[in-house]
Parts: structure tokens; sequence; C-alpha cells
């Protein structure tokens, strides 16, 4: 029940028995896989595999990485993080394809209530204490590029091919197409033709024809 109320973005126990040993194994992974040598490819692979069932092709996440769940994060092909991916998916988490992300972004479904009393731990009649909260899915659309430092909140949308700046939190949906940066995020302009590298020949080097 607390699962499904979780997933749902009801109010959940988050120390319920079931989401315990869900996180805990997600969190075994997390570490298993950090401590992991990066020339010990096979074991890696099963690890994320392991910690990310539903996952597209070519994805890699530089370690160390921490995913509270990880079956609730859903990754398109060719996702790749740099240090310190930390992913709170109480509620689904969806990430389309060729998504890249700096060092040190987070991804924080979670929410927990605004009001003081609502938000005290309690205490049950067997002596273990316990709170109440809930969450809200994220989604990252295709060909995205979060830099360093980029906070997701719970609920948030990035549209397509957006690209967010470093140090940003994102607090509500930003549309397909945009640079958007700062806290809180907000669209700076629409990324245009002007923006490609064909038009700056001094960085191309002899990388022309790759693009």
């Amino acid at each position: 029940m607390e699962k499904e109320n979780m997933l749902a973005g009801k109010l959940y126990d988050p120390s319920d028995s079931e989401l315990k040993k869900l996180s805990g194994r997600a969190h075994r992974l997390s570490k298993e896989y950090g401590d992991t040598p990066e020339e010990d490819t096979k074991r890696k692979q099963e690890l994320l595999d392991a910690l990310l069932p539903n996952k597209g092709e070519g994805c890699y996440l530089q370690a160390p990485v921490y995913f509270d769940y990880g079956v609730n994060t859903f990754v398109g092909d060719h996702f790749y993080a740099n240090f310190n991916l930390t992913v709170l998916d109480s509620c689904p988490v969806h990430i389309g394809n060729d998504v890249m992300m700096g060092p040190n972004c987070s991804i924080v479904t979670p929410i927990h209530p605004m009001v003081a009393e609502e938000r005290r731990t309690r205490k049950r009649e067997n002596g273990e204490f316990f709170d109440l909260e809930y969450a809200a899915p994220i989604t990252i659309g295709n060909d995205c590029w979060l830099a360093s430092n980029v906070v997701l909140c719970a609920g948030v949308t990035i549209g397509d091919g957006c690209v967010i700046g470093a140090g940003s939190v994102v607090t509500r949906d930003i549309p397909p197409g945009s640079f958007a940066a700062g806290n809180p995020c907000r669209v700076i302009r629409k990324i245009t033709e002007a923006d490609s590298l064909r038009n700056k020949p001094a960085i191309l080097a002899d990388k022309k024809e790759e693009l």
C-alpha cells in the first residue's frame, strides 16, 4: 500500500518494510558500482543493469552514483552522467534519449510538508519513529544537456533539446529548445542555428564533417 501511494504521488511512509527493502538494495548496488574499478567493465555493467533495469542502450554513469530506488527511473538510449549523480526516485523519473549531465546533478522527486507539525517525526506504539512525505514525477526530454550542479525539483518537466546552465535549481517546467539557467531557473532564450558550432570556426578544428 505504501509503495502504491508513493508512486501515485500520495502521502506515504518511507520506513515501510517493502520500501526499505527496495531502497536498501538500490543503496547497496550504488555503493558497489562506485567501489568497482572502471577497468572491470563487465562487473560495472552487471551492477548498472541490476540498479537500472529500465534503461536503453549506451548508458554510462561515472561513479559514484546515488539512487534511492533505481527501479523507478526510466532511461532512454545514450545517457551519460558525470560524477555524483543523485536520483531520489520516489516517483517515476523519465529521462529521454541522448541526455547528458555534468557532475553533481540531483533529480529529487520527494516533497516534505510545508506545515511544521505535518512534517514532524511521529512515534508508533512499538517505539519506532516515522514521518510522512509525498512525491511528484520528473521528466527530461530527448537531447538535453544539464550542466554541473543542476537540481531538478519534484514535478518538473524539461522539454526536448534544452540546455540547463550550471548551478541551476529548476522549480518549474522548461519548454523545448530552451537555454535556461539561474536559481530559480528561468528561460534565458531559445536555442537557434546561431548556436551551432559550424558558426564558430575557432572551435571546430578538423571536426566540421563530424557534426
